[in-house]
């Protein structure tokens, strides 16, 4: 088990210390930390790739500790974790938050869709689906907020 936690801080440390050597918007290079028995995980990873991502998907039994250190708490926690630039992508974010996210640049540690939302981008796509995209800070104690409200008008 320890040998577990200490190759998932390291692939988590590599992959952070990785994305701040270039920005996001020049590389585009993302990690997903996925369960592997996890279809909707690989749906979302998918769609990562479609939308011009290089992906790496790196598969773990457990992604606590890689939630721990991308201060992901349980109230925001969905199903995968993701790695873009000096941002995490928690659970289903939908390439339009992403987008969002990367042309206004916010000081914020990531972005987040709590659970697995029926519709939301590996779920079931639907482009109409309603749920809230939040961002949160690295420091746990402040509130995430609404970024980007899918399926709004």
């Amino acid at each position: 088990m320890k040998t577990a936690s200490y190759l998932a801080m390291a692939a988590l440390a590599s992959a952070m210390f990785v994305s701040t050597q270039t920005s996001a918007q020049e590389t585009k290079n993302m990690t997903v930390f996925k369960t592997p028995w996890c279809g909707c995980c690989k749906v979302w990873s998918d769609a990562m790739q479609k939308a011009g991502f290089t992906v790496t998907e790196k598969n773990m039994s457990d992604l606590s500790l890689i939630r721990k250190q991308a201060s992901v708490t349980d109230e925001i926690a969905g199903c995968h974790t993701a790695i873009l630039g000096d941002y995490v992508l928690e659970g289903h974010v939908p390439l339009q938050a992403i987008d969002k996210l990367l042309a206004e640049k916010p000081d914020i540690r990531g972005l987040a869709v709590p659970g697995m939302p029926s519709g939301s981008l590996g779920m079931v796509y639907d482009e109409n689906a309603q749920y809230n995209v939040y961002s949160f800070e690295r420091d746990t104690s402040i509130k995430p907020e609404i970024f980007y409200q899918a399926g709004k008008i």
